[in-house]
């Protein structure tokens, strides 16, 4: 008898392989991510194939403005990045968070005083900041990209507030990783010429670094996430979801000249994102105007998946990361919020049999076992056969 799970586009189906990983256990895993601007908790409710969010807050600190020339953290942001760590810590004990990471980017990487910073943190919170080196910043944003783009081919992009990292990824492998000081908060102390000089050598150098050109971007940072959500409103794209948001590079060029030419009280008024990340975001597109030029991709991609999920891929068994991650979040929603946990499992042969007609590869497996997982018990027929006749 034949005892090997249905493969589709590389990945494990339903099947045999459904019920969950031996060993696999359900538990809340959090990340506090200290980076150059913001601090940011997020919760996973446990280690699953596609993220499940349970708690996710950021607050901008500002923890490295002004670094370059003083060398050590803002004195106004490292208060407030201390007050905000404080919290998280006090929320990660009440929401039960059985293992909380901290990891620390650029801004704590640099400044002198980044592990008198690190010290006091363990103190007052008894947290341990991890200091990332930019290459493997660089590395983590990759596999958090691969969390949502298992298959992914290109180049991951992550920029923070002081540093700008590449990963070359090559389907689902990542390849050569280099960072850069292309951040909006490490280019503040110049403007004009010898901006727009410092970024096109730094650019040039770091898209050398790994390897040149590539046909796709994966964009991740919250600089990146404002532009594009701006490109959605110069657009008139009617909806406001960022994962996964995709921009030619003619786009994104006409986007850049948008913004230099708009008035900063008049992109406050078309989105709700912060007075503290929009005052980046010009930066920022003069950064993504020299990327298009060098790394000259044919489109661009935007990811809410980088360093945090990172994290939580490096978690994962082989097996895990061997699934589906649409079949995943089903499992999970099945588990999760179903009246009756479990029907699923064996409800797939039945789904198997609707899916069997010409017209079911151009719906493709993934998505019709999906549809069947998350529905009602008694719809399932029902809502297979549907998924099956209308692709």
């Amino acid at each position: 008898m034949n005892t090997q799970p249905a493969v589709e586009n590389g990945f494990a189906s339903a099947g045999g392989e459904w019920a969950p990983i031996a060993g696999e256990s359900v538990r809340r895993v959090g990340v506090v991510d200290v980076g150059s601007n913001s601090v940011r908790l997020v919760v996973f409710d446990g280690v699953a194939r596609s993220p499940a969010y349970f708690y996710n807050e950021k607050i901008l600190c500002g923890l490295g403005r002004g670094l370059r020339e003083s060398g050590i953290l803002n004195p106004d942001g490292r208060a407030r990045a201390m007050a905000a760590i404080r919290r998280f810590a006090a929320l990660a004990r009440v929401m039960e968070v059985t293992a909380l990471t901290g990891v620390a980017t650029a801004a704590v990487r640099e400044a002198d005083d980044g592990e008198t910073f690190c010290r006091a943190v363990a103190a007052e919170t008894g947290l341990s900041l991890n200091v990332a080196a930019g290459e493997e910043e660089a590395l983590l944003s990759a596999k958090g990209v691969l969390l949502g783009w298992p298959q992914a081919t290109g180049l991951v992009c992550d920029i923070g507030g002081a540093s700008m990292e590449l990963a070359r990824v090559e389907r689902g492998v990542v390849g050569a990783c280099a960072t850069s000081a292309l951040g909006p908060l490490a280019l503040a102390d110049v403007a004009g010429k010898a901006l727009d000089k410092r970024i096109a050598v730094e650019t040039r150098r770091i898209v050398a670094a790994i390897g040149g050109a590539a046909p796709k971007i994966y964009l991740v940072g919250g600089s990146w996430r404002a532009i594009a959500r701006l490109d959605m409103e110069r657009r008139g794209y009617p909806l406001k979801v960022l994962h996964e948001y995709g921009m030619t590079p003619k786009a994104a060029l006409e986007t850049c000249d948008w913004l230099a030419d708009s008035a900063p009280e008049d992109l406050r008024a078309l989105t709700d994102t912060s007075t503290a990340r929009l005052d980046l975001v010009p930066t920022a597109a003069r950064v993504l105007r020299h990327l298009l030029a060098e790394a000259k991709p044919h489109k661009l991609v935007v990811s809410s998946y980088g360093l945090r999920e990172g994290l939580l891929y490096e978690k994962m068994p082989p097996s895990l990361r061997a699934r589906d991650p649409l079949l995943e979040a089903a499992r999970h929603m099945e588990q999760t919020r179903a009246r009756f946990p479990g029907l699923a499992h064996r409800s797939i042969p039945g789904c198997r049999r609707f899916t069997a007609t010409p017209t079911a590869p151009a719906c493709g497996l993934s998505g019709r076992l999906a549809t069947c997982t998350t529905s009602p018990g008694a719809r399932i027929p029902t809502i297979a056969r549907k998924c099956v006749s209308k692709p």
